[in-house]
């Protein structure tokens, strides 16, 4: 196996994306119990169903198996931008184990951050696709106040609320990350085609499906299992009875996660889901101060007396020593760079290729240079000018 070639473990799991529906638990429970290599092979062969399926559905299983190529999807992805990331690997969000059976077989991810990292400080922003003016305007100001405030934004791309919490985030140069319920290399809605290219610039787009898969109503309610559990908390912002981000909602309550309603005015259909949760055992809130004193640390209490916590923060002393003695608007050499972190040079080099992989920095020939998403993160929200 060349360094290229992807391990058997990623090719099997990518496999199985394209064979297993998203969140289908007993697809779990097969990998769970004979791992992704055994159950693989068995839906390559010509044996008897696994346990829990009737005839006609392992039938179904089979036929999808016969026309999947994990190398060509994978292949897809990467022309994308995109890349395959398993339970294990050094980049999984381990808080989506809590989704037991359920958890995703892997996560397509389109864009440079660390996924893990990003999803340690998340919150969803959820909400009506046919919001009012007043549910826009405070999906895209929680959006902006969590971002100022160092935290991920995660929302669905969807139109209405979704759209509004990302362009609040984008807006005041944070983090977002957009969960599809399709191939995130094929934008859905097609209107927020920009808005999603937008983000995996500037954050992260990603999803269960396959490259080229499109989006079918069962596929987001089960998307919205993903945002319930990749995050610390479900900001409801507008919901009526039947709405999918109540289903987002109760999915937190479930993984214990907090959930938290913005209220609406008491006439207005499209606020009676909220009110609903409101009356059982969601938290009210009215602006990013208390969201972030509900789901932060302790000390989170009054955010507006510290300074905004930004990804970079996560990182250890010595990879933010390194990361802040990079110029901004050039390259640098390593010496320089170790002097300004007041650092050894094979230190600088070593916390240099650390900072890679987490995409804050670039390597080019000889020389070092921050990322766009690292300027963003270094500068506090203000990109070079």
């Amino acid at each position: 196996m060349t360094a290229d070639e992807p391990d058997g473990e990623l090719l099997d799991r990518v496999f199985l994306a394209r064979v297993v529906e998203p969140g289908d638990e007993v697809g779990g429970r097969w990998i769970r119990e004979w791992g992704a290599g055994e159950v693989a092979s068995w839906l390559r062969g010509s044996g008897k169903p696994l346990p829990g399926v009737s005839e006609k559905r392992w039938s179904g299983l089979r036929a999808r198996a016969r026309v999947a190529e994990p190398r060509r999807d994978l292949a897809v992805a990467h022309d994308a931008g995109a890349r395959f990331v398993v339970p294990g690997s050094a980049e999984w969000p381990g808080q989506l184990d809590d989704l037991g059976d359920a958890r995703p077989i892997g996560l397509w991810v389109r864009g440079l951050p660390s996924l893990r990292m990003w999803a340690l400080r998340s919150v969803a922003l959820v909400g009506a696709r046919a919001c009012t003016e007043y549910g826009a305007h405070m999906a895209a100001t929680l959006g902006t106040g969590l971002a100022e405030r160092g935290w991920v934004v995660v929302s669905g791309g969807a139109y209405g609320v979704d759209g509004a919490a990302h362009r609040g985030a984008l807006g005041a140069g944070g983090a977002t990350v957009a969960v599809l319920a399709c191939g995130v290399d094929r934008p859905y809605p097609r209107g927020h085609t920009q808005l999603i290219t937008r983000i995996a610039e500037q954050g992260l787009v990603i999803g269960e499906l396959p490259p080229g898969d499109h989006p079918t109503p069962s596929r987001f309610v089960l998307r919205n299992r993903v945002i319930a559990a990749l995050t610390r908390g479900t900001v409801v912002v507008e919901a009526a009875h039947r709405s999918g981000s109540l289903v987002t909602a109760r999915a937190a309550q479930r993984l214990g996660r907090h959930t938290i309603g913005v209220p609406g005015p008491a006439t207005s259909s499209l606020s009676a889901g909220v009110h609903e949760l409101l009356r059982g055992d969601a938290t009210l809130v009215t602006d990013a101060a208390e969201v972030v004193e509900l789901v932060g640390d302790m000390g989170e209490l009054a955010p507006d007396r510290r300074g905004p916590v930004l990804p970079r923060d996560l990182l250890a002393p010595a990879a933010r020593r390194v990361l802040s003695a990079l110029p901004g608007r050039r390259e640098a050499g390593v010496e320089e760079i170790a002097r300004g972190a007041q650092t050894t040079r094979d230190d600088a080099i070593a916390r240099l290729y650390e900072l890679r992989a987490l995409g804050y920095v670039e390597r080019h020939g000889d020389s070092w240079k921050l990322t766009r998403q690292a300027m963003i993160s270094v500068r506090g929200g203000r990109g070079p000018r």
